[in-house]
């Protein structure tokens, strides 16, 4: 089975396992209340991340666990504000997603035809993230960890770049 009908039956599968769920929740109360009682609604989300990361693996779609891990993150984050309530840390939050994809590269590197690549960016979008999230959190009213020295984050950024290019060659570059 190719690629694309592999990831179209795990979408598929992805679907019959959410709404035969949503459907037993609807149809046999006690299961309803049950689900209403104890699982907050951003499980929803954490759980469609966690569905489609299983059929990634079972399906072998390294990009499939990527698209799982920035669900499950965002789930995450979610699950994080409604207990809070800190809806605003939004301002500073999104700057976790490419973290996210990062975490879904690595996961993934072993199913890809070239696994060091996928590492290298993997490595790179959470390193990235990292640097964005302290920024925009230090001046967007996240925790101040920083204090004043923030920018300290972007020169050191800077320096890993201007070293990383001096040391080590990129695949494919003269």
């Amino acid at each position: 089975m190719d690629s694309s009908k592999r990831s179209s039956m795990a979408f598929g599968i992805l679907l019959v396992l959410a709404g035969g769920l949503f459907l037993a929740a609807q149809l046999y109360e006690p299961f309803g209340k049950w689900v209403e009682a104890n699982l907050a609604w951003p499980f929803i989300i954490i759980g469609a991340g966690a569905a489609m990361f299983l059929l990634g693996l079972v399906f072998r779609q390294p990009d499939l666990l990527v698209s799982a891990c920035v669900v499950g993150g965002i789930g995450g984050l979610l699950y994080w504000q409604n207990s809070t309530g800190n809806w605003a840390s939004w301002a500073y939050a999104w700057a976790l997603i490419p973290g996210f994809a990062g975490i879904g590269n690595l996961l993934s590197s072993p199913l890809r035809a070239s696994p060091g690549k996928a590492i290298n960016e993997g490595i790179d979008s959470i390193v990235a993230s990292a640097v964005l999230f302290t920024i925009f959190s230090s001046f967007l009213g996240g925790r101040n960890i920083l204090g004043v020295y923030w920018p300290l984050v972007l020169v050191g950024a800077g320096l890993l770049l201007i070293l990383r290019s001096l040391v080590f060659k990129r695949p494919g570059a003269n």
